[in-house]
């Protein structure tokens, strides 16, 4: 085997959970090979440099060795090597440790607080007051 499909490789060395989330990485240019977007058909060889940006961190790995099936975990380092920089890792436990201190505000559930609040807010006013349905 000389070649194989990227999104299928991708998948066989458990980069991604299903192949069509590793197509659609690289439909979103999400996945590069050589300072290029890729798209899932794109064939890949031994030696070649990927990276497959997973937001807010580019992970890079060299192919050594080419699949098309899925393997244990155990048997991954034999088909790639992790290069990954380090700074990309920093990234990633910066990330972790500010957990949702970066969420906007007005997106996804409302926090304890937000919601005690809504609550608290909600309960001074008086709803018979207004006429919602009449015109």
């Amino acid at each position: 085997m000389d070649e194989v499909r990227i999104d299928k490789w991708l998948w066989a060395v458990r980069i991604f959970k299903t192949r069509s989330l590793a197509s659609e990485a690289c439909k979103k240019g999400r996945v590069i090979v050589e300072n290029v977007a890729v798209k899932p058909s794109r064939l890949i060889r031994r030696g070649d440099i990927v990276q497959v940006r997973k937001p807010p961190v580019t992970f890079s790995f060299k192919v050594l060795d080419l699949t098309d099936k899925r393997m244990g975990a155990k048997l991954v380092p034999q088909y790639m090597e992790n290069i990954t920089p380090p700074d990309q890792y920093e990234i990633l436990e910066l990330n972790k440790i500010s957990g949702f201190i970066d969420r906007q505000r007005g997106t996804g559930r409302p926090t304890k607080k937000e919601r005690r609040d809504l609550e608290q807010f909600t309960k001074s006013f008086n709803f018979d007051d207004f006429d919602f349905w009449e015109d």
